[in-house]
């Protein structure tokens, strides 16, 4: 079977040259018991529960020692 359609090395590399990975967006939980801990924007803090300062997630507490 003979392959009638090849693309060059050119063409296939411009193709591809949009599926670079890109690093995903961290910022610092505004919140007061959070003490600064980075989370992906737009997501709920999986340290306190907070998301666009409302409680979304019950978080169990932490067992001190």
């Amino acid at each position: 079977m003979v392959v009638r359609m090849r693309h060059t090395r050119g063409h296939t590399r411009n193709r591809r040259s949009h599926h670079a990975l890109t690093a995903t967006n961290l910022v610092q939980c505004k919140e007061v018991g959070c003490e600064g801990v980075m989370v992906r924007q737009h997501t709920v803090c999986e340290n306190c529960g907070m998301y666009k300062g409302r409680q979304v997630l019950k978080v169990k507490a932490k067992k001190v020692k």
